[in-house]
């Protein structure tokens, strides 16, 4: 089984490589297979990959190319993971809004319509590549905004794209584990179920049912429980309360839209630019152990992650990491297809009539049930509310920038901006397009 990683000179790509090459991998890979537009950064995350591989289980047949359609070639699955713009793209995502006292965030807001616009459009030229060259593969994409880019490619490969985020997942796993229940039977076998919708980085866990009754409420009373979850510690017990819900940890970012941009304007260095020293040095020199090298910075960047919305000091806790990352979902959704083994879990996938209120091509985020014969989204409640009003709202906006980066559409780029319900100026809207414009010489290409 061959497997292709577009983007494969990405810093995490090792952790890929990781699970796929354990003893106990759910699924075998013969041939793994990375793609980069960087030849440098191939080599440094392949010299990482060489020395794992000494006290790897199993060493997939490793390739590295910058021929996209040979890195395809008779792929059975493709992980797409790319930055268009690189970390110094980022930079400028969260700068340009910061600077007109808007959030500044790499995929909330109009940080993450600026990366969109930009990385729609190799996107979708993937999708028709991969069309091409390997018309049975899956897609599994995690390049963010992850919601918006599978919404776009699915114009051109259908249910054969997936998008993946380990947050949701995260989120449900520590809130079984916080109740304390096991259930008598696996996910979905009637023993445990549970009620997770949004989109991607926007989302709710609206109930967790084991054994048919529903634990949520149970947790929500508890303070002792809810200390384990870093959702309801980033947002408040009182407010997950008011809520009756579990927020996606990104709703920070919705709920204390001030808050989050003060911290983030006040701190010495955004994280993209605090990525961009940290990667930018260990690809320019990365030493006489790039393995060794890695892993400190691996860490440091774990530990750190949204530090803006935890208090001075505080620290991400074991739990909070310890939903596997995006290559263990990425690698159960593989093993799942291939081997038939059903699998539950949250994905980015075609909304239909899950929610009415929305476009039927749209791509919301719920659990699922995969196996052999795709991807099977479960029944959700019906979605109300200032929860479905959110929804409604970023999803106009999404739209927007889909259509915008399609056609380079100038005016519906203005009208995403506008959208977005953290923007709150149609002027200011303005002068994102133009400050992203100004900035990104790519984007200003496109949208002419």
């Amino acid at each position: 089984m061959k497997l292709t990683i577009v983007g494969g000179g990405g810093f995490r790509v090792p952790q890929v490589f990781e699970a796929v090459s354990s003893e106990d991998a759910p699924v075998r890979i013969d041939e793994l297979a990375l793609f980069d537009v960087s030849h440098s950064r191939l080599a440094i995350i392949r010299s990482v990959i060489d020395r794992m591989s000494e006290t790897s289980a199993h060493v997939p047949t490793i390739t590295v190319t910058e021929d996209l359609a040979e890195a395809l070639r008779g792929a059975d699955f493709v992980f797409a993971a790319v930055r268009i713009g690189g970390t110094a793209g980022r930079v400028v995502d969260e700068r340009t809004a910061l600077e007109l006292g808007v959030l500044g965030q790499e995929t909330v807001g109009p940080g993450g319509i600026s990366y969109a616009l930009r990385t729609i459009p190799f996107m979708v030229n993937l999708a028709h590549v991969v069309r091409e060259v390997a018309p049975d593969a899956w897609v599994i994409n995690f390049t963010n905004p992850a919601g918006m880019v599978t919404e776009a490619m699915r114009a051109v490969l259908g249910d054969r794209v997936v998008g993946i985020c380990d947050t949701p997942i995260g989120l449900m796993r520590r809130a079984v584990s916080a109740v304390g229940a096991t259930p008598s039977s696996g996910p979905g076998a009637g023993g445990l179920h549970f009620d997770y919708v949004g989109l991607n980085h926007l989302g709710w866990l609206r109930s967790v049912q084991i054994d048919g009754v529903d634990q949520l409420p149970r947790l929500l009373a508890d303070d002792r429980a809810l200390t384990t979850i870093e959702e309801a510690r980033l947002m408040g017990f009182d407010w997950v309360r008011a809520l009756g819900a579990l927020p996606n940890e990104y709703l920070y970012y919705y709920y204390f839209t001030r808050e989050a941009t003060e911290r983030i304007r006040s701190a010495e260095t955004t994280r993209g630019e605090f990525l961009d020293r940290q990667q930018g040095g260990f690809f320019s020199a990365p030493g006489h152990d790039p393995l060794d090298a890695w892993l400190r910075t691996r860490r440091e960047r774990e530990s750190s992650y949204m530090a803006e919305s935890r208090q001075d000091g505080e620290s991400r806790e074991t739990s909070d990491v310890d939903g596997g990352g995006y290559q263990t979902v990425a690698l159960e959704l593989m093993a799942a297809i291939a081997s038939d083994r059903p699998a539950t879990m949250i994905l980015n996938v075609r909304n239909g009539d899950l929610i009415p209120s929305l476009p039927a091509d749209s791509v919301i985020e719920v659990g699922c049930v995969v196996d052999a014969d795709g991807v099977h989204p479960w029944p959700i409640a019906p979605v109300r509310g200032e929860m479905l009003g959110l929804m409604t709202q970023v999803k106009s906006a999404e739209q927007l920038t889909i259509e915008a980066a399609r056609t380079g559409s100038r005016e519906l780029a203005w009208r995403a901006f506008a959208a977005h319900p953290l923007v709150d100026s149609v002027t200011v809207a303005r002068r994102l397009l133009d400050g992203y414009q100004q900035r990104f010489t790519d984007l200003g290409r496109l949208l002419t």
